[in-house]
């Protein structure tokens, strides 16, 4: 929204400066976007006189002249026609900058002659696309300010402009005398009250007929109009033009020029219709859809069917609300003007406007709601200013519809300032305020303007009063205590669980990489994925087309990238979500991760080496301790087919508990990813590790053994088809009270073992509960290990 300091102060009385209007207008919620200020970059010119003026040696266009300026006498080449001798000229000086033509002059040769500045012409000046010749003045002292000049014998030329963003729920500021109200309410002036429209109906009844048809009444509210015969159209008056050309819109004639004068100053969208053009009555209905229409605009457009149309005998003549038709638009030689004022539906306007992608300045205003009871007024101030600037006889007005009565009240409650925005303001001040804004107070009950569709609500009064107020005026405040003590912890069991993943991923030497949750179909088919299920309708790209089933085909394309670039060893995490379906509950949090190439740079000692599923299996194991997830776990091997068939394992609490999986990855896999292995790693479900049972924050007491445990080995000679797990789990079953721990030290195939078998060494540890045990003691339970392992897998001792 534009308009100009001098237009505001029509409807503004005020002694306020340029900032202090916008510094206000902005703290009101009508955010200043932009000053043009004409006098800012007129500033440096000044006015000369040409002391006399010859012909140029060697050009016959030019013109040598001697001027007179407040730094004396200077030489200029001229090429304007009306260069001569006498005149009082506007100088620029060498090093300024012409707004005009967006260049810096400087002292230069033309034709061989030098030149020490130039005379200016409006269009170089940017006053105006005049450029004939240069501004000849008829008065002025040498050396004085042409802004200066300006502002006393041109004001409007110098008047700046003021561009301000308005919010959708503010139509009312669409129109400069909203925004002078609102100005007004603050203080910083009082709001003009409209002179009386001086209508003189002299021309009996209107002959045009208007209609609303039963399918458009929704949409059309009230159609209304008056004829005007024998104007006389032309271009409008300087003052006018000058109105328009400052907000930026191109003046085209006396008729055209009041519809567009309404629309900006009392946000009063009209329409002129040249009368003699129109064929039969006007009515208002719903399109069909496909009829050819052609706009002011002189373009063609297709109306969609159910837009809210104008047309006569001859067909569409008006898109309702939003953009006349070339047909029946005025023209010079217009005698006879139907001028036209409706309310309309917004919605219905949005989705014409939409469709016909036609931004005009009346769909901005209707789209948003303007004021249906100044519908008439507006329409009988329209027609009087008509007949001052163009002549002719005016008709009584033709009416279709009924203006709709949004009359409402609201309960003013004067106590609720301090609750809702925590503002003091006197009941009063703010019963005060309401009145300046146009409200109408009976008791406690505010009647709401009807240029006010915003207001809706008691809240919504107590907000008018706070931002005309200033909301500026909000003291920060400590929120009260609601209790003594240490505050409950607000974060979830699940959302401590992943900061604390996060924390020991990163000191174990991840770093944490953050991957779209999209993948291509055949990376989503190699985990698992792929489906229709996960099939997103309108993807990004092709390479974007499924959510994601893991979150390691996102790290191992962040890995492929990296050794395309020379980052051969790495270690990667994600924490994110993962789908198995389109369903809400196909979606399941995860923690994964990556360790590619080598455990470290390349040593004399020997250090580095290529990662193994051990080190994944180390670094889960530190995760899952870090979440409280149980010491005793069960490993599977049954995960998914992207992992290697004999080098990874599941992480159990049963057969049903699964917690994570570790391992190599299937070298398939790499290859389709373009990873160069190798590469193992890890996938957690933090959400499977079940809860803490004790809510508290308190832990349970350390238990400490102050006996030593006793350490003995076994190695049984079993089948070679046996898995390790097998021995491992029959050993700590042996004696769960005693035993606390079994580990696998040692396996041996071939030799004297014969075809078909293996030999597993085991260390069982031993942990006393409450006295050293005896040497009888310790091979009781050893007895028990090899009976227990015996019956569970069919191993013998070996010999």
């Amino acid at each position: 929204m534009k308009f100009t300091l001098s237009w505001l102060k029509d409807h503004l009385e005020t002694s306020a400066s340029l900032d202090e209007i916008a510094e206000t207008l902005t703290d009101l919620g009508l955010e200043v976007e932009g000053i043009e200020d004409p006098a800012a970059a007129l500033k440096g010119f000044t006015i000369a006189k040409v002391n006399s003026a010859e012909q140029h040696p060697d050009a016959d266009k030019l013109r040598v002249c001697m001027v007179q300026t407040d730094e004396g006498e200077k030489q200029i080449v001229c090429g304007a026609p009306n260069a001569r001798e006498g005149i009082t000229v506007v100088l620029a000086k060498p090093g300024m900058y012409i707004p005009g033509l967006d260049i810096t002059i400087s002292v230069g040769k033309i034709r061989g002659v030098e030149s020490h500045g130039m005379m200016a012409s409006e269009r170089e000046m940017g006053l105006s696309e005049e450029h004939e010749g240069i501004i000849e003045l008829p008065s002025g002292e040498i050396g004085e300010e042409f802004a200066h000049w300006l502002e006393v014998n041109r004001p409007e030329a110098v008047d700046p402009v003021i561009e301000i963003a308005i919010t959708p729920n503010r139509p009312d500021a669409l129109g400069v005398r909203g925004i002078a109200r609102d100005l007004a309410a603050r203080g910083l002036g009082s709001l003009k009250p409209l002179p009386e429209p001086t209508l003189d109906v002299n021309g009996g009844p209107c002959p045009v007929e208007l209609d609303i048809e039963e399918s458009a009444r929704d949409g059309c509210h009230v159609f209304a109009g008056r004829l005007i015969r024998g104007v006389k159209n032309g271009p409008s008056p300087e003052w006018l033009q000058a109105r328009l050309r400052s907000i930026g819109l191109r003046p085209i004639s006396a008729l055209v020029d009041v519809t567009n004068l309404f629309t900006h100053d009392l946000n009063r969208p009209l329409h002129v219709f040249d009368a003699d053009k129109v064929r039969g009555r006007l009515r208002v209905h719903r399109a069909e859809g496909g009829e050819a229409f052609t706009g002011l605009d002189e373009k063609d457009y297709v109306v969609p069917a159910g837009a809210l149309v104008i047309s006569d005998d001859n067909g569409v003549e008006s898109i309702g609300g939003i953009m006349g038709g070339l047909a029946t638009g005025c023209v010079p030689e217009t005698v006879d003007v139907f001028v036209e004022a409706a309310v309309w539906d917004h919605v219905s306007i949005a989705h014409a406007g939409r469709a016909l992608k036609i931004n005009s300045d009346a769909r901005y205003r209707n789209e948003r709601g303007i004021d249906p009871a100044f519908n008439m007024e507006g329409l009988d101030r329209a027609c009087a200013l008509i007949a001052e600037l163009c002549g002719g006889e005016v008709t009584e007005a033709v009416v279709a519809g009924e203006v709709p009565d949004v009359s409402r009240a609201y309960r003013l409650n004067t106590e609720r300032c301090s609750s809702l925005v925590g503002m003091e303001i006197p009941a009063e001040d703010q019963r005060a305020t309401l009145e300046r804004l146009g409200f109408v107070m009976e008791g406690d009950m505010a009647h709401v303007p009807s240029w006010r569709p915003d207001v809706l609500g008691e809240a919504d009064l107590v907000e008018e009063v706070a931002r005309i107020a200033s909301l500026t005026r909000l003291e920060a405040k400590p929120l009260a205590r609601v209790r003594a003590g240490v505050p409950e912890p607000i974060l979830t069991v699940n959302q401590r669980r992943e900061q604390m993943v996060r924390r020991t991923a990163a000191a174990l030497g991840y770093n944490e990489c953050v991957t779209y949750s999209f993948i291509d179909r055949e990376s989503g088919r190699l985990f698992g994925g792929g489906t229709e299920a996960t099939q997103v309708a309108n993807p990004i790209s092709q390479e974007m087309s499924h959510m994601r089933p893991s979150l390691l085909p996102g790290l191992l394309q962040a890995a492929a990238r990296n050794q395309a670039r020379g980052m051969a060893d790495m270690a990667l995490f994600e924490i994110g979500a993962t789908w198995t379906g389109g369903e809400p509950g196909d979606q399941i949090e995860a923690v994964a991760g990556i360790l590619v190439g080598r455990t470290g740079p390349k040593d004399v000692h020997g250090v580095s080496r290529p990662v193994d599923l051990y080190d994944a299996k180390a670094d889960i194991e530190a995760l899952l301790a870090a979440i409280g997830a149980p010491a005793k776990v069960q490993i599977q091997r049954s995960g998914g087919a992207f992992w290697h068939p004999g080098r990874h394992g599941v992480i159990c609490l049963g057969p049903k508990k699964v917690l994570g999986a570790f391992g190599e990855l299937h070298p398939g896999v790499l290859q389709a990813m373009d990873v160069k292995g190798p590469v193992t790693g890890f996938v957690l479900w933090p959400a499977e590790v079940p809860q803490p049972r004790n809510a508290g924050g308190s832990r349970g007491a350390v238990e400490m053994r102050d006996l030593q445990p006793v350490e003995r080995d076994f190695a049984f000679v079993v089948d070679a088809q046996v898995e390790a797990l097998a021995l491992v789990n029959a050993a700590a079953g042996a004696d769960k009270a005693m035993i606390s721990d079994v580990r696998v030290f040692d396996e041996f195939i071939g030799g004297s073992l014969g075809e078909g078998k293996k030999s597993i060494a085991l260390t069982v540890t031993i942990q006393p509960q409450e006295k050293t045990l005896k040497e009888a003691e310790i091979e009781g339970i050893a007895a028990k290990v090899v009976d227990k392992v015996a019956k569970a897998t069919g191993g013998v001792l070996r010999g």
